[in-house]
């Protein structure tokens, strides 16, 4: 069993690291009057809402796969 959750759980660390490092330098909304932007939760701009949307996927893919390695290391 501690195989297995090695197997799956090592790759998809690495992995949703790399896209969240991807993310954070990449996919960073560079419009200077974002912050003038008026946000509402109906309308946001489009560059920062796949920001927002790829940033919360990546870093709950890194948290998933460390639960599954501490699961692997304490079993």
């Amino acid at each position: 069993m501690d195989a297995i959750l090695y197997i799956i759980a090592g790759p998809l660390f690495l992995i949703s690291v790399a896209g969240y490092i991807f993310v954070k330098v990449r996919l960073r909304p560079t419009d200077p009057q974002l912050d003038e932007y008026y946000h509402e939760l109906e309308d946001q701009h489009p560059e920062y809402a796949k920001y927002l949307k790829w940033s919360k996927l990546t870093f709950t893919a890194v948290i998933i796969s460390m639960l599954l390695l501490l699961i692997a290391v304490v079993i």
